[in-house]
């Protein structure tokens, strides 16, 4: 009998968001083998109590997997606590771990895809995790490939994937300066991870994603990418704190199996250059929007 990995998802204050991505996993004929955790973060401030109170009883009635565990944190952690925490606490006790979000959709093949993943590079250290998500690039490309680093919609990991990573944004800049990696990391200056980074650093986001990106990118790590995405980011529709509405990042969900395969573990070049293609056309104001809100939007602190 399969092995299903955990699920941690970490939700806020959108109850509505939060029961889409669970009827979407729920969809995955995995699901009913699969372990849950939410991990619910504290109101901030009164404002947003209620909010939180309804994801919070949303969350207690959950059923169709083979167990839920909520956690609700009993103070506001802020998303990169709260990912760290969850993400550390899990991968201890299972090994591996499948992450998600609360504005997260899937596609009814995404527990499949993740699992076959998990197993097919569990004995390869230089992978570092597994990936669902894909941008709509236009561009026709394997079922798989391999990018360097890692990302964060929709994604897996292993403990001996989540050891390396570097909570010390400055050590990670640092190392990527004196490697002369920066325009490597920001994909020949398409995508502003290097300024994300520094961001992070000035305290002017709560970034989790952008060093766990840089961890692995550091180690020449690599995570394997569907070339149909089995994800979907419904929080860019204007309900999440500092985003505004963009269809940039949708595509059409998989509505057929990504079939792993053991191909060669090497960043695939013609992947990343469509992946360079596709943020160039995007207006930089947009990407850096879409980015801040992938990486620290849920229950900040300040």
């Amino acid at each position: 009998m399969t092995e299903y990995a955990p699920i941690a998802l970490f939700a806020y204050d959108r109850p509505q968001h939060l029961q889409q991505t669970i009827e979407a996993l729920l969809n995955n004929p995995e699901a009913r083998e699969s372990d849950l955790f939410v991990f619910s973060d504290a109101a901030k401030d009164a404002a947003h109590v209620p909010a939180v109170e309804k994801v919070r009883k949303y969350a207690g009635e959950i059923s169709g997997f083979s167990t839920v565990n909520v956690v609700e944190r009993a103070s506001n952690y802020g998303l990169a606590s709260s990912i760290v925490d969850g993400v550390t606490s899990v991968c201890r006790q299972y090994g591996r771990v499948i992450v998600m979000e609360d504005d997260i959709v899937t596609s009814a093949c995404f527990l499949r895809y993740m699992n076959d993943g998990l197993d097919m590079y569990s004995r390869d250290e230089q992978v570092v995790s597994i990936h669902g998500y894909m941008y709509p690039t236009g561009e026709s490309l394997p079922e798989t490939f391999f990018l360097r680093g890692a990302d964060c919609w929709g994604w897996a990991t292993w403990q001996r994937g989540w050891d390396i990573f570097e909570p010390d944004g400055r050590l990670l800049l640092q190392q990527l300066r004196q490697k002369n990696l920066t325009q490597h990391f920001d994909f020949n200056g398409a995508y502003p991870y290097t300024r994300m980074l520094e961001d992070q650093i000035a305290g002017k986001n709560d970034s989790w994603a952008v060093r766990w990106h840089a961890s692995a990118f550091l180690q020449n790590r690599l995570t394997p990418y569907p070339g149909r995405s089995l994800v979907l980011n419904i929080g860019t529709d204007s309900s999440g704190t500092h985003c505004t509405a963009s269809a940039d990042f949708s595509g059409e969900l998989a509505d057929k199996p990504v079939k792993v395969e053991r191909i060669p573990v090497e960043e695939n070049e013609i992947a990343r250059q469509a992946f360079i293609d596709f943020f160039r056309t995007r207006r930089p104001s947009i990407l850096a929007r879409i980015f801040r809100r992938a990486v620290h939007m849920i229950g900040r602190a300040d």
